[in-house]
């Protein structure tokens, strides 16, 4: 019988809301399985028991009232801890904030606790949501539980694990460069970077503000379109909120992709790892079985990801960070210490050339997507690597690897869909990503769910 740690909140939420499941049943067996496992995991940084058990208890009184608030009434989810919560430690993995008690929470937090989620705790991130590997010398690195020797990515690793081994049902990501994306990819998880400000970013602690994006991650799409629902939508106060309609992302799931024009970048191709290259080659052909028209397309924009992305990221976060890195420089760990430095060198010209490649990127996409529907490519280049007691040279290995296949999106402020793409010669997850016009998420969820029910992974830790 599958554990219900592992059930999704599409199969979960008709069983609490027809009170077949208790909404304290599912939060004290999940609370049960953080104590057991998350010693070694780390995925959490601030558990919540007594908020969780006293949130889950007023859901049940509320649905037993009949006053039923939806699909996300009653599932416990997971809040990536660089998310303010109102009168909860927001440590964004750094010693900095150690004792930071936020006075509000974030808008995305205030609309699923509204929805009627059960916030779980605060969970573990690459210090200052800027790492590709999901060390954290503050906290505790977090492990990959297909293998705790590996590493989960980041720098939403905790969300990303916390899945993978039932700790949580939903969770919550940011990606400035990949931090959505590339942990899904190690996790063999789900995972959505949205078009840039479907979501609200306010009350998030910000990395790159221009690059920063909020998203949801799970075990299935179809959960990725419920927290997406929920999630998107105008925030006045965020100034790069969109002003548009927030459609159902449920519905139209299971039409398929027949006729789909899948376009696949030649830059995608280039320098993959061995077990990548041949499970994306195989996914390939996968979505050519379902009906999908693959196109090889070309994207020369693309060359300009690594020179555009890096300036812009590093510039941005070294000019927020400027004080404290002349105050407490000694509080930052050495690799995030050393990016945010290099940011620093980073001079006005150095700056308008990396924001004019952008602007060379997004025409390129423009031009793309004049003739095919999606782009696809893997995730990332790599397979999951073993933690290296040289962990500042590996995150630095990690995210000059990785950045040129997830930054592109940021910086063109598109849709991405993480999804699992198979396991690699050591059993460990190795995944793949949609990406699709702006605003495009309704149709990258098709493809997704598509894609998913050719390809499931079953998760490990059940017991």
């Amino acid at each position: 019988m599958t554990d219900i740690s592992f059930l999704t909140a599409s199969e979960l939420g008709p069983l609490i809301k027809s009170r077949q499941l208790s909404p304290v049943e599912l939060t004290n067996h999940l609370l049960n399985r953080i104590d057991t496992f998350d010693s070694t995991l780390r995925t959490y940084i601030t558990p919540l028991h007594d908020l969780a058990i006293k949130q889950a208890r007023e859901t049940e009184e509320n649905i037993m009232r009949g006053n039923y608030k939806g699909p996300l009434h009653g599932i416990p989810i997971g809040i990536k801890d660089n998310y303010y919560t109102k009168g909860i430690r927001t440590t964004v993995g750094s010693k900095l904030f150690l004792d930071f008690i936020p006075k509000k929470n974030a808008t995305t937090v205030d609309k699923l606790l509204n929805a009627g989620a059960i916030m779980l705790g605060k969970q573990n991130l690459h210090e200052l949501a800027a790492g590709s590997t999901g060390t954290n010398p503050f906290f505790g690195n977090t492990r990959n539980p297909w293998n705790t020797l590996y590493m989960p990515g980041g720098s939403s690793g905790g969300g990303t694990a916390s899945l993978a081994a039932g700790l949580a049902i939903l969770a919550t990501g940011s990606d400035t460069f990949g931090s959505i994306r590339l942990p899904a990819s190690m996790c063999g998880v789900y995972g959505l970077k949205t078009t840039y400000g479907l979501v609200s970013t306010d009350g998030i602690f910000p990395t790159a503000m221009s690059l920063d994006t909020a998203g949801p991650m799970a075990r299935s799409v179809s959960d990725l379109a419920l927290m997406l629902y929920y999630m998107a939508g105008f925030d006045v106060n965020d100034p790069g909120s969109l002003d548009v309609p927030v459609p159902n992302y449920m519905e139209d799931l299971n039409k398929g992709i027949k006729g789909i024009k899948i376009g696949i970048p030649a830059y995608f191709l280039q320098d993959l790892a061995p077990d990548v290259e041949s499970l994306f080659k195989r996914a390939m052909a996968t979505l050519h079985y379902l009906g999908a028209e693959i196109i090889e397309v070309e994207i020369p924009e693309l060359s300009l990801s690594t020179f555009s992305g890096y300036t812009i990221a590093a510039g941005e976060a070294s000019a927020l960070h400027h004080k404290w890195l002349q105050t407490h420089s000694s509080d930052y760990s050495a690799d995030i210490r050393s990016f945010f430095m290099a940011g620093a060198l980073t001079n006005t010209p150095q700056y308008i050339q990396a924001q004019q490649a952008r602007r060379k990127m997004v025409k390129g996409f423009q031009k793309a997507f004049n003739h095919v529907d999606i782009l696809l490519g893997p995730t990332i280049p790599i397979t999951p690597h073993i933690y290296s007691e040289h962990w500042v040279e590996q995150n630095m290995e990690v995210i000059s690897r990785c950045l040129p296949f997830t930054v592109p999106v940021n910086l063109t402020g598109t849709p991405s869909l993480a999804v699992p793409m198979g396991l690699d010669s050591n059993s460990l997850p190795v995944g793949m990503q949609l990406i699709g016009k702006p605003l495009s998420e309704k149709l990258l969820l098709r493809a997704g769910k598509a894609w998913e029910s050719t390809s499931p992974l079953h998760f490990r830790i059940q017991n």
